[in-house]
């Protein structure tokens, strides 16, 4: 996701409640230890070498991009974990392409780990999530410009962003996590978990339409 500005319409919070082909970049695996090919891909190269951001314009990555990744065991092929998060990290830096927020599947890595950008906290530290889930939403909603590394030279305002999140996940040294997040931040975790189940931040925009369609419509009868 990169960087960008936003405005939130919300103030107060109310919790409420790719199939890959055969030549693809990447396997889909459906265990949770990573495929022959995505350790190779990880293993590559160095820790501080960008790994390629796949592209929405191209047939074989946005096969990659619509699919929705597994779970990692943190109990398995912990090192290629560790790995994958360092190589995350230094690709959503990367002073050519920089981002906020950045998930595997972005990379060809099927995957469920996301690296975020906290601007919630002192310093705004990117940080690794692994297995990351949405346990609720806010009521409240806001507006936000966005974008995304993998989408060049798109950038809209989505309207529908909950205003906070209950988030559940793992981190590297193995434990479990609940956190409430806010703003911005909640945002960028709302577009990079939709990446870990082949989620575009441009399919919120067609459903954003449908309904303003929708509504326009039901007001004509």
């Amino acid at each position: 996701m990169k960087h960008l500005f936003f405005s939130v319409l919300a103030v107060l919070i109310f919790l409420g409640s790719c199939t890959t082909h055969k030549n693809s970049i990447v396997e889909k695996s459906n265990s949770e230890t990573y495929s022959v090919f995505q350790t190779n891909l990880i293993n590559k190269e160095e820790n501080k070498t960008p790994m390629r951001i796949l592209q929405i314009t191209n047939e074989k990555d946005s096969v990659i991009l619509r699919t929705k990744s597994q779970p990692i065991d943190l109990n398995t092929e912990l090192e290629t974990t560790k790995k994958l998060a360092k190589r995350l990290l230094t690709t959503v830096n990367d002073p050519k392409n920089p981002g906020v927020g950045i998930a595997a599947p972005q990379v060809g890595i099927l995957k469920q780990m996301i690296a975020v950008q906290r601007f919630d906290k002192k310093g705004n530290p990117f940080e690794v999530y692994v297995n990351p889930m949405i346990k609720q939403y806010s009521v409240k909603t806001q507006f936000c410009l966005e974008g995304c590394l993998s989408i060049p030279d798109k950038m809209d305002t989505t309207k529908n962003r909950a205003y906070a999140i209950l988030l559940e996940y793992d981190k590297l040294d193995g434990t479990h996590e609940f956190e409430m997040i806010e703003a911005f931040t909640a945002v960028i975790f709302q577009h990079e978990i939709d990446h870990l189940n082949g989620i575009l931040f441009t399919d919120h925009l067609d459903i954003e339409i449908e309904e303003a369609e929708e509504r326009k419509r039901k007001n004509n009868e």
